[in-house]
């Protein structure tokens, strides 16, 4: 009878010993492979807000992203790079009118390459793709909450599926894919009370730890001979300065900043801007500028736009939040006397 094995130590061992050991070989690499999956993350929403942060802070990557928007859709290719401190990055629109943002910090540079102008502003409210709005000192887990929703690929990558279920009717929910290591959010969608995606962001295609360094990109942002670039100058305010008192009128939602554009010759004053907030979703409240407009409505996906007139004074409302949240929140504003 034939023995089917190989020498070992001079002596043989049959092909069921050797079976055995495969199979525990097999069973020890899969113990292994299962040790090294991260474990899940019992977050809260300002632990999962850390951790998508925390995922920028010192990596570099690069990739294409969709943003689509009722049946609006936009491509555009991004470049990301922190070391720690500054963060810089580039937006390339791919479709539509040729733009390209440079986002440095808080400062904004946008480029028009067809009329080879652009504008060079100070943000201190910029929300970065693909991160929610950080919060600063607002208590986001009195109105969201988190529900973790198990695993999925995105742009070849695995990630956690996170809900932040709103607790009242006042704000959207969110539903983010946020890689399985890196914690970085590969998508973004913004639900509807009915959870209904209103708005979503996702890469298609994305590098991680991508071999580019910040002081390459200053360079280029820095290097704007040949376009004429405006500087408008932003002022901060409040709205009492300005004549205007803003009621908290929706829970959560705190006036986190007012900025004043100067005003140009041969154009009217522009509006004051109020950015309110509950530490995920974002309102401006455009305030007067000298003219006056129809009250009006719309949406564009998650976007809702309400007007009222105080007056002769027209007063805005342009963001993330259900029509009714806006139509509050125009009813907490008043001129002073």
């Amino acid at each position: 009878m034939m023995v089917v094995g190989c020498s070992v130590r001079g002596g043989r061992v049959g092909w069921r010993a050797w079976l055995r050991w495969g199979w525990l070989a097999l069973g020890w690499l899969a113990t292994v492979a299962v040790a090294a999956e991260p474990a899940a993350p019992a977050l809260t929403v300002q632990g999962w807000l850390e951790r998508l942060h925390e995922a920028t802070r010192q990596r570099a990557y690069s990739g294409t992203f969709v943003v689509t928007r009722g049946e609006d859709v936009v491509a555009a290719r991004v470049v990301h790079v922190c070391d720690g401190q500054r963060q810089i990055e580039r937006i390339e629109s791919l479709n539509g009118p040729a733009r390209v943002t440079w986002r440095l910090d808080d400062e904004v540079l946008t480029l028009w390459p067809q009329q080879q102008v652009g504008t060079r502003e100070r943000r201190e409210t910029l929300r970065l793709f693909p991160s929610p709005l950080k919060p600063t000192g607002l208590k986001v887990d009195e109105f969201y909450r988190a529900e973790l929703r198990g695993r999925d690929r995105v742009a070849g990558f695995e990630a956690w599926v996170v809900e932040f279920v709103p607790r009242d009717a006042w704000r959207y929910g969110y539903r983010i894919w946020s890689e399985l290591r890196s914690g970085l959010a590969l998508k973004l969608q913004t639900l509807g009370a009915a959870q209904q995606v209103l708005e979503q962001m996702a890469y298609t295609e994305l590098q991680l730890n991508a071999p580019m360094k910040l002081e390459t990109l200053l360079r280029q942002m820095d290097d704007t001979r040949g376009w004429r670039v405006a500087r408008p100058q932003l002022s901060k305010t409040t709205p009492q300065a300005q004549g205007w008192r803003i009621a908290p009128a929706v829970p959560g939602f705190q006036v986190i900043g007012c900025w004043q554009r100067e005003a140009e010759p041969g154009r009217p004053r522009p509006p004051l801007q109020c950015v309110l907030s509950d530490g995920l979703a974002s309102v401006s409240l455009f305030l007067g500028g000298g003219e006056s407009a129809p009250a009006t409505s719309r949406a564009s996906g998650a976007v809702q736009v309400r007007a009222q007139r105080i007056g002769e004074t027209a007063v805005v409302a342009v963001g993330e939040a259900p029509a009714p949240t806006l139509e509050r929140l125009l009813a907490g504003v008043e001129r002073l006397p």
